[in-house]
């Protein structure tokens, strides 16, 4: 065969390419296209050949004039180069596929532009893919015995239990628990555990965000829809289809995204800011709260009907002072990933530290757990760490507000002093048990300790 001979064969040739392929005139008007094409934004060859390309709402193409041959259709004909970015285009079906664009200009042989080709790769699947990535990335920095969770207590085994269930349904799930309990662990754990594990699983904190910028979180964009929005935008809707959306921190989204999200969850579909197209999507909503939202509605900062659209499966996560069995495992399990990850040979924590850890009443639950390791591993060598190392958050005791009166001897320092002495030989030196007689918290018998220089082993011998 001949080189002029090939040329027969080109549409057959540009039809085996596994990437969509258009040719646009100066004038923007759409010469042809591939199957590849046809397959990837849904339109027949017939049904868009001769219509503008203004057809497809490229997010990154500039307008220049309405079509001639003195002003060129698009920017792209003044240039002089290749161009190769990344943008949205919209299928037939109203969604948008984000693709690689190779754009380069046919010219005459005078060199005057004639057309443009484009050749444009899905990279949709790279998109799910990082993803996947990000997803199993903040599951290995949390060790754990279910899915990144860690704890073998009764109450939490109920909460492991629900949880299988409720991933085998495709009813919204709502997840309560203070905050720090683990709620996005949860949701994660959800979405691997259940049917649709293999499509998108799309996060979202709400309180993070004005009622302006949500709305567009949530429900995309269209360029131009307001003062900022030089490109279309995916919502994580839209970009969720087919999996799961977790909307954390649900309690705080103002009443009017609640009103459109209830319409989502009843039609399965949603409008991008700025457009009226209505786009269909499949997805399954997991939303979590530290919030009363029985209370909020009450208080008519929280719609009724939305709160029953949401609440089908309720998940409720025991705070951390209701499951002081799993301290020891969440100790061992962090105390692990500190030692490997600071190189210090600290092994664990000393009796007093322990015994703090068990009693204390973690109102900032596994997070601050957590964070009060990585202070201690910061302050300590090696060794065992002990109740020096940790923060005065935890040490130092916090009583409630007392008004003054006559009755109260604790004003002198040197009976309080004396009175701790006299406790410390009635237990012959446990400090627990001398916290119980003078009925403050143990933490504040060992504070006093070290604010009076108080030796144990000299109080013992002088007894």
């Amino acid at each position: 065969m001949k080189k002029k001979d090939i040329y027969q064969y080109y549409e057959k040739i540009i039809n085996t390419m596994a990437e969509a392929l258009i040719v646009i005139s100066s004038e923007g008007e759409i010469l042809m296209i591939n199957q590849s094409f046809e397959q990837m934004f849904g339109y027949r060859s017939e049904e868009i050949v001769g219509q503008p390309c203004t057809l497809l709402e490229c997010d990154v193409c500039e307008l220049k004039g309405q079509g001639s041959a003195n002003a060129p259709w698009c920017k792209l004909f003044d240039l002089n180069q290749d161009i190769k970015k990344r943008c949205l285009i919209k299928g037939k079906n109203g969604s948008y596929l984000p693709v690689l664009k190779n754009a380069s200009i046919l010219k005459d042989d005078s060199g005057k532009p004639i057309a443009a080709v484009e050749i444009l790769t899905d990279i949709s699947k790279i998109d799910q893919l990082d993803q996947k990535v990000d997803l199993l990335s903040k599951q290995l920095s949390e060790e754990g015995q279910f899915y990144g969770i860690i704890g073998k207590s009764p109450s939490l085994k109920k909460v492991f239990d629900i949880m299988i269930k409720a991933a085998q349904s495709d009813a919204p799930i709502i997840i309560y628990g203070e905050s720090g309990t683990g709620k996005e662990l949860v949701a994660q754990a959800i979405h691997q555990l259940g049917i649709r594990k293999d499509k998108p699983f799309v996060q979202l904190n709400c309180a993070a965000l004005n009622e302006s910028l949500l709305e567009s979180e949530l429900f995309g964009h269209m360029k131009g829809a307001f003062t900022g929005a030089y490109r279309h935008r995916i919502g994580r809707f839209e970009a969720a289809n087919g999996g799961d959306i977790f909307l954390d921190e649900i309690g705080d989204i103002p009443l009017s995204i609640q009103v459109k999200l209830l319409r989502v969850l009843e039609v399965n579909t949603i409008e991008r800011v700025g457009d009226h197209q209505s786009i269909s999507v499949d997805v399954r909503l997991i939303t979590a709260t530290n919030r009363d939202l029985s209370k909020m509605i009450s208080e008519n900062l929280f719609r009724e009907d939305f709160f029953f659209r949401i609440n089908v499966i309720p998940i409720r996560i025991p705070p951390l002072r209701e499951r002081s069995e799993d301290i020891p495992l969440l100790i061992n399990s962090f105390v692990s990933r500190l030692r490997a990850r600071t190189g210090k040979p600290i092994s664990g924590l000393d009796h007093d530290a322990l015994e703090l850890f068990m009693n204390y009443q973690w109102p900032g639950n596994v997070r601050e757990l957590k964070s009060a390791l990585e202070y201690a591993f910061v302050i300590a060598e090696a060794g065992l760490i002990k109740l020096s190392h940790l923060p005065t958050s935890m040490t130092e005791e916090k009583l409630p507000f007392k008004k003054i009166s006559e009755k109260m001897i604790e004003t002198n320092p040197a009976s309080e002093k004396e009175r701790l002495i006299q406790a410390l030989r009635q237990s012959n030196g446990n400090q627990s048990k001398a916290a119980r007689i003078l009925g403050i918290a143990r933490v504040t018998v060992w504070n006093r300790m070290k604010k009076y220089g108080i030796e144990l082993s000299k109080v013992i011998e002088n007894n």
